[in-house]
């Protein structure tokens, strides 16, 4: 069995549960999905099943390599592809579709994103420094402080933080509730925030927890 699809992330919204608590939600458009290419352990070394979130893709942006591999599986171009581990014996095969109905309301989700870039960042706003005083005479407001010692090492120790590229990476949310599935429209609403901005590709896995 595949424990997770590939999704986009559409937004923010809130629902009413029938006790009257108001959840804020996240909306994720999960699946459909294509498995493109199956994996073994025989062949490749381990159990997988590569996923294409299916989505129009015009053909002059599919080269000839990425035309041949989705061919082979008889499967339209996608422009979204992952892959899932799965067991040996609950594979699936190429060209099958994975809907949103793999999922339950209630249960546990990890999903994966790309945050928002922000571009070059300073200390208080990347790693959240206080800063020095704002007081009139201070030359310490937002500056980094000390980076090491100057007689031994005599350098700067790697992992220092300090102002730099910030966002762009790979995030993970662990264990967000589904609060609802709507299967006729393969959406997906999980409780709290997700990362990446509105129309981002997401990876929605079961925790087993």
């Amino acid at each position: 069995m595949i424990n997770g699809l590939l999704g986009r992330k559409v937004g923010m919204t809130q629902i009413l549960r029938d006790d009257g608590t108001v959840i804020p939600v996240t909306v994720i458009q999960a699946g459909p999905c294509v498995v493109v290419q199956k994996k073994t352990k025989q062949r490749d070394g381990y159990d997988a099943v590569q996923l294409g979130f299916v989505e129009f893709v015009k053909p002059r942006r599919v080269n000839k390599p990425m035309g041949g591999h989705f061919k082979k599986a008889e499967a339209a171009p996608v422009r979204f592809l992952r892959e899932m581990r799965v067991n040996a014996d609950e594979g699936a095969n190429p060209g099958d579709k994975v809907m949103v109905d793999i999922f339950n309301p209630s249960e546990l989700v990890h999903v994966v994103g790309t945050s928002k870039g922000r571009g070059f960042a300073g200390l208080i706003k990347r790693h959240h420094f206080g800063g020095g005083q704002a007081s009139h005479g201070s030359m310490f407001h937002r500056a980094a402080g000390s980076i090491g010692s100057s007689a031994y090492p005599s350098r700067v120790l790697k992992g220092m933080r300090m102002a730099g590229h910030m966002g762009s990476e790979r995030v993970t949310v662990q264990n967000l509730r589904v609060e609802r599935v709507d299967q006729d429209n393969n959406l997906l609403y999980v409780e709290g925030a997700v990362p990446g901005p509105n129309g981002g590709y997401v990876v929605v896995e079961k925790s087993g927890r």
